[in-house]
């Protein structure tokens, strides 16, 4: 019986191998080249970043990759309503290692933005606290690793906090 299932499967295999043989797809690249071509480290890989924070305490990706040693460019947007005094949003780049919970100690008690100046030497890159509808860019070069980043308005590190990997 499993002889019969394998053959079957073999021959299959073969009729679609063999029907497929003469056609051309919309590609101009060959299988055999496809094949052949190596895939590139940065595939994947954008610099040019925008992300959104809302009212339900998240940012709208976790995941961030970029090119090791080359400029990013970071747009973060606040999509919320609530007001910037209750629910204002920032993303803060943290070097590897740092403690989130001694960062967002600090974080409640520097005010205006919640960037804490005393930890400065944690910090790659940081947006301005934004309210609802405001926005802010940022440019900064990374070298390859992965880093937090987070929200450090008080209470929102615990969800508001991603990876952003630079490969």
């Amino acid at each position: 019986m499993k002889k019969v299932l394998m053959l079957s499967a073999l021959g299959v295999s073969l009729f679609f191998a063999a029907c497929n043989s003469g056609e051309k797809s919309a590609d101009t690249t060959t299988t055999e080249n496809k094949e052949a071509a190596p895939a590139t480290a940065t595939e994947g890989l954008n610099n040019t970043i925008n992300l959104t924070a809302n009212d339900q305490l998240k940012f709208d990706q976790i995941e961030l990759k970029v090119k090791a040693g080359e400029k990013v460019t970071l747009t973060l947007t606040n999509i919320g309503k609530m007001p910037k005094e209750s629910m204002g949003h920032n993303f803060v780049l943290l070097k590897g290692g740092t403690d989130l919970d001694a960062f967002a100690a600090k974080a409640v008690q520097a005010t205006p933005d919640h960037i804490p100046a005393d930890m400065s030497d944690v910090i790659i890159a940081h947006t301005k606290l934004l309210g609802p509808g405001e926005s802010d860019t940022i440019e900064f070069t990374v070298p390859a690793g992965d880093y937090t980043f987070i929200c450090s308005f008080p209470g929102h590190y615990k969800s508001m906090v991603g990876v952003l990997t630079a490969e």
